[in-house]
């Protein structure tokens, strides 16, 4: 019996598992890297102007030296633990479309090499905990999306459960790629507005909505219902054919409601970011919130259904019992 949405009715392939080591190494990387970095960056948040002279000179030190230690630890969580985003910008650019790995590309690069020109120059806004959070998090969304794709791909519902599974999907991902182009028009637009109204708030008003322009849940609204789906009928293999058409009607809502639930949320929060409310961590946090809003909302299918001929059975017989 199946005891987890991510369960497989078969064992992984070697490609399969070499992919998945990889996976969860550059996971486990950006993870401790993002727990110190933000350690880190704990002297920055503390700074204010009204302390003594002697004691902000000390506090300006250990944020110097604090950027440089949070520079060399956000690198391999740039080159390495990123590095499926880049490969996915590379084959993206080859077949001439647009993926959810350029507005990721874009976020990490908006974010990063301005702060490591102001680490070098020893002066300016650093967003280290910002990358390191964002990587982290979305790399932990990735691993839950590939675990349930391979989960529906396992799957042996026959003909009725693949053709629920693609227009699912299909939809899924148009609706995704209609929100990046949007998210990235409105995340410019508003960021030329700030640079010239005033500029030192454009970068972290871009990187927020860069950030938050990832459709990770949008993503994973598709894939988790259909893993979710799979698991109950590999922990529940005496469906009849009434469940199942009842667990595939749940299957459809539940995956709508992930779906355009998740691009509600976007929606909503797009315009605290735009005024300057919604930092680039915070943002972070809230693509990881609405992800795994996602994957609870999903898991509730996770059970056997109702069979509705019974339903309607017992109905009848306590109707002639109390007549």
């Amino acid at each position: 019996m199946a005891k987890s949405i991510f369960a497989l009715n078969r064992p992984l392939t070697p490609a399969e598992m070499s992919g998945r080591r990889r996976s969860l190494v550059r996971l486990g990387l950006a993870w401790l890297a993002m727990m110190q970095v933000m350690m880190f960056a704990l002297p920055g948040y503390l700074r204010v102007e009204a302390g003594p002279n002697d004691s902000l000179e000390v506090l300006d030190w250990a944020i110097f030296l604090m950027n440089w230690a949070s520079l060399a630890l956000t690198v391999p969580v740039v080159l390495y633990a990123a590095w499926p985003v880049w490969q996915g910008v590379g084959h993206a650019y080859s077949e001439r479309r647009l993926t959810m790995d350029i507005p990721v590309a874009t976020s990490i690069v908006a974010a990063f090499i301005p702060s490591a020109f102001a680490t070098i120059l020893g002066h300016g806004e650093v967003y280290y905990d910002s990358v390191t959070m964002f990587v982290a998090f979305l790399l932990t969304a990735r691993y839950f999306e590939t675990r349930a794709r391979q989960s529906v791909q396992a799957t042996q519902g026959g003909a009725q459960l693949d053709a629920l599974c693609q227009p699912l999907i299909v939809q899924s991902d148009r609706v995704a790629t209609v929100f990046i182009l949007v998210q990235l028009a409105v995340a410019f637009l508003i960021a030329s507005y700030w640079w010239l109204t005033q500029p030192e708030h454009a970068l972290s008003v871009l990187v927020a909505l860069l950030v938050m322009s990832c459709p990770c849940a949008l993503a994973l609204a598709a894939p988790m219902s259909l893993a979710a789906t799979h698991a109950s009928l590999a922990a529940y293999p005496e469906m009849n054919d009434a469940q199942r058409d009842v667990l595939f009607a749940r299957t459809r809502r539940v995956t709508l409601q992930n779906l355009y639930g998740a691009l509600i949320w976007h929606v909503l929060t797009m315009p605290l970011a735009a005024v300057g409310w919604v930092t680039p961590w915070l943002a972070a946090l809230l693509m990881f919130v609405s992800s795994t809003a996602v994957v609870i909302n999903a898991w509730r299918l996770y059970a056997i259904p109702a069979d509705p001929g019974r339903s309607a059975h017992a109905a009848t017989f306590q109707a002639r019992a109390q007549s």
